[in-house]
């Protein structure tokens, strides 16, 4: 049997799925990594939170990374992999995608933004740390280029992007509301991540707990592949693309 065909046999016996997705289905789009040899990570240190608080110089900072695009988290385009998610969630295949991803590509692949749970924030806009306002990029680019600090117009608060920075609190409202649909769903899907930040990957364990079977589909093994009932380590977009071909 082919990996398309035993990924389809678990979507065709599932009545209400959930898709977990990380790195891995964004890096088909071009999208770098975080934590791999000649990821983000290894190539610039990433700002603290506490540090982007105390620090105009640490600000400035990260807002030149942002549009200078040096993490390189947005502007890429959906590929096969979020096409065929959001066609699974458009038959009512799967009720929610969870995703550890801050680039957006879940919603411009035509995701329902209601369907998509961000563990770790959006990079394609900003957020005010007091008043939590929404704010785009492209409104905040004349202020920076001016050397201005970046503030909220309707509070003046202080502004970042919308990502959950390293120490900073995980959003407490999707963690429980991800919690809630690992344990409601029948079938868990991981594609592309490797499981190793926590609390995000007790997400699958907590999954299996409540009775649902776990797929795990990545390139290089995880520590949860014997927790799972398919391991599939494959590239996502052409796995996907046919999976749903077999669906229809």
């Amino acid at each position: 049997m082919s990996n398309a065909a035993a990924l389809a046999r678990y979507l065709d016996a599932s009545r209400r799925a959930v898709v977990f997705t990380g790195a891995g289905i964004s890096t088909e789009s071009g999208i770098p990594d975080f934590r791999s040899p000649g990821g983000v990570w290894s190539k610039m240190k990433p700002i603290m939170f506490q540090d982007f608080v105390a620090s105009p110089e640490v600000r400035r900072e990260a807002w030149r990374r942002v549009f200078n695009r040096t993490a390189g988290w947005t502007g890429a385009a959906p590929n096969s992999g979020h096409a065929a998610v959001t066609a699974l969630v458009d038959m009512g295949k799967v009720s929610a995608i969870i995703t550890q991803n801050v680039d957006n590509l879940h919603q411009d692949s035509g995701a329902p933004a209601d369907k998509v749970i961000e563990l770790h924030g959006n990079a394609s806009y900003a957020k005010c740390l007091d008043c939590g306002r929404r704010h785009e990029l492209q409104d905040l680019e004349l202020p920076y280029a001016r050397g201005e600090e970046i503030v909220c117009t309707y509070c003046a608060g202080l502004l970042k992007t919308a990502t959950v920075s390293f120490g900073q609190a995980m959003p407490e409202a999707e963690m429980m509301r991800a919690t809630a649909e690992a344990r409601a769903c029948d079938l868990f899907v991981v594609l592309g991540s490797s499981l190793v930040v926590y609390p995000a990957a007790g997400l699958p364990i907590e999954a299996k707990r409540h009775g649902a079977k776990l797929v795990i589909v990545n390139r290089e093994p995880t520590e949860l592949d014997h927790y799972a009932d398919l391991v599939l380590h494959t590239e996502i977009g052409p796995l996907m693309t046919e999976t749903l071909a077999l669906l229809r």
